[in-house]
């Protein structure tokens, strides 16, 4: 099973208590500390939406992109039950594609872990950078090997709620750097009966030398790395870090892609 396909369903259930808000507050001070006002945001690895349904309801024109079809069809419906105007593309974020540049990118809640090649990530990162506007910003942050080593590793976690639950195990190869999260959800029927569902999911784990390296290799500028919600420099157990890059090397010429995008919406 692809990754999200049974967990979709209940995603926001199980994320609930996530405080969405004060991601979005985060990249408002991330882009204050930048002196930079993004128009068209994208966000790679949405899920359901949650952060840019916030951004858009800010008044940013905002593009989603999942691979997950489930994941994305949870998402249209709640901007639909909002009246929200968002883009939501089927993408694999190692190939996709926009229509033109966009001021800013994002990606959150360790979307990029799951990017298992160095070569990969590379690949996205030269993407991030064909499709920023010119001196556009890139906002991602990534867990911690850290995090998959003494937080994670060998450990399970569950939760129920009203009408379904699940079981969460983790594995960690140290020498691969991949942890293996094996997932069961329990899904109440409307007979009164529950469907598990099972998936595995792998994201692995990247120091901040080799994240860098690969930015500048994809022709982006590192600005910026901190703890997560923090302006502080990562500690050594810092579980989730931000990057904070800067595109670089085009020139204005974008300038009439974006436009036309913006006006179309």
């Amino acid at each position: 099973m692809e990754a999200y396909e049974g967990f979709a369903s209940v995603y926001d259930t199980f994320m609930e208590e996530t405080d969405y808000a004060m991601w979005v507050n985060y990249l408002h001070q991330i882009w204050e500390k930048q002196n930079f006002q993004p128009k068209l945001i994208a966000d790679l690895g949405c899920g359901t939406g949650n952060v840019i349904q916030i951004l858009a309801k800010q008044g940013y024109d905002v593009i989603g992109i999942d691979m997950s079809e489930d994941m994305l069809a949870e998402a249209k419906k709640k901007a639909q039950s909002e009246n929200l105007d968002i883009l939501y593309l089927l993408q694999d974020m190692r190939e996709f594609e926009l229509y033109g540049t966009v001021n800013c990118i994002i990606s959150l809640y360790d979307s990029l872990n799951y990017i298992l090649e160095e070569q990969e990530l590379l690949q996205v990162f030269r993407l991030v950078n064909n499709y920023l506007h010119p001196k556009g910003l890139f906002i991602f942050d990534m867990n911690t090997e850290y995090k998959f080593k003494e937080i994670l590793a060998q450990k399970s976690f569950g939760e129920t709620k009203q009408n379904s639950a699940y079981i969460w195990e983790n594995y960690y190869d140290e020498e691969q750097k991949i942890n293996e999260f094996y997932m069961n959800f329990f899904i109440k029927q409307k007979n009164g009966s529950y469907e598990r569902k099972e998936e595995y999911h792998y994201e692995r784990a990247y120091d901040i030398v080799t994240v860098k390296k690969l930015l500048e290799q994809s022709g982006l500028e590192l600005c910026g790395v901190y703890d997560a919600y923090t302006f502080q420099p990562p500690k050594s157990d810092s579980q989730r870090v931000y990057f904070v890059a800067k595109e670089v090397q085009k020139t204005e010429q974008c300038d009439v892609l974006q436009e036309e995008f913006c006006n179309e919406r």
